[in-house]
């Protein structure tokens, strides 16, 4: 059996003020293409079809326009809600997609939701489509039960939940698995009470995770985020965008390799003083017109710099100037010189604890200093 694992499509999603649709349309483009030459036998989306739960027109029409471009190859598609969906919506209609091959989670009724499959050769696997949950939605349903951390509530599912014995037994999910690497891009909770531990997932053959942006395996190598099919930060720059391809042999041997997706415009980063930025031989080194962030490091001022590189680099998303940066640390190096050690570690010590020192601890440092000067002189 063969699968096209993907995740985090966002559409919809403005980055940085720059509508993304067209070049979201261009990237599902090349899935589908991709879909045409490969003919997986199904395809996993682990989440976050669109960027918000209320997306607009274009959004849906382009997922509606993605998704049967599967159904027109005969490739059913299996996909569950993220964080950024609305679980009620994705569901909308789902009974009657099944019938055309479209398998998208229901709003999580307190048990796994599991899709009975057989392949073309005539393989069988059962996918389980877990929607992104949170403790509060799953509390409800197992009421004599403490769940109050993401975890707790993954966990109470999956003990609920039998797992086939004779076929192969695939997992869709969306959430945070506890040792992943996250950027900039993604919405984390505030200490981490939205993480899983990967080894919830150990029975089953294949878990395809979303949520995260920068495809990578969580513990071993059948549990993996495939990442984003697009670069929506520049904290992902330096990432390679792929479909994760997962083929299942015999004795359920999983073997894993990736496709990778050429965009419609690049997401970068360049540096450097103007003169040299606005030369043709840097300007025609890569296409100009990806999503740039431009970093200028000339020392003097920049009249029009937005202006200036703009007409060679129409997409920048973002400018900063190293000057003054180097300014600042400048600055502030000046300012650590002007204080005494004693100083500095009040002001150390504040931070660290939120509170200043009394007198009798600035009198206990004020000691500690002059013997280390006089160790000094001796």
């Amino acid at each position: 059996m063969k699968f096209f694992h993907i995740s985090d499509l966002h559409i919809g999603k403005r980055v940085n003020g720059f509508s993304m649709l067209e070049d979201q349309r261009w990237i599902l483009g090349q899935i589908l293409e991709l879909a045409g030459e490969e003919q997986p036998d199904g395809v996993l989306i682990a989440g976050d079809l669109y960027d918000k739960q209320l997306p607009s027109a274009e959004a849906v029409q382009l997922v509606d326009d993605f998704l049967y471009g599967f159904v027109e190859r005969g490739i059913p598609v299996f996909a569950v809600s993220g964080n950024h969906d609305s679980a009620e919506r994705v569901a909308y209609g789902a009974r009657m997609l099944e019938r055309s091959g479209l398998y998208l989670s229901r709003v999580f009724d307190g048990t796994l939701q599991c899709v009975p499959f057989v392949s073309k050769s005539g393989e069988r696997a059962a996918i389980y489509l877990l929607p992104f949950v949170r403790p509060s939605s799953v509390r409800r349903f197992f009421p004599d039960e403490e769940i109050t951390t993401t975890q707790q509530a993954v966990e109470e599912i999956l003990e609920h939940t039998e797992l086939s014995k004779d076929c192969v037994n695939i997992l869709v999910m969306h959430q945070f698995m506890l040792g992943a690497v996250s950027c900039e891009s993604e919405e984390l909770s505030v200490g981490g009470s939205d993480q899983v531990d990967a080894s919830l997932t150990e029975a089953f053959d294949y878990v395809a995770l979303g949520h995260l942006h920068g495809p990578q395996r969580v513990g071993r190598e059948t549990a993996r985020y495939c990442g984003s099919p697009l670069k929506y930060s520049f904290s992902e720059a330096t990432q390679k965008k792929s479909v994760t391809v997962v083929e299942i042999g015999s004795e359920n041997c999983v073997k894993i390799r990736t496709l990778p997706l050429t965009p419609l415009h690049d997401l970068r980063e360049i540096r450097g003083p103007i003169g040299e930025l606005l030369s043709p031989e840097v300007a025609a080194a890569a296409n100009p017109e990806d999503y740039l962030h431009v970093t200028l490091t000339d020392e003097g001022e920049v009249l029009d710099a937005i202006g200036r590189l703009r007409a060679v680099y129409p997409n920048i998303m973002r400018l900063d100037f190293a000057r003054k940066e180097s300014q600042e640390l400048h600055e502030e190096e000046l300012r650590l010189g002007e204080k005494s050690p004693q100083e500095l570690f009040a002001e150390f010590f504040e931070k660290q604890y939120g509170t200043a020192l009394t007198e009798e601890q600035r009198q206990m440092a004020d000691g500690i200093w002059r013997r280390l000067g006089e160790t000094e002189q001796n």
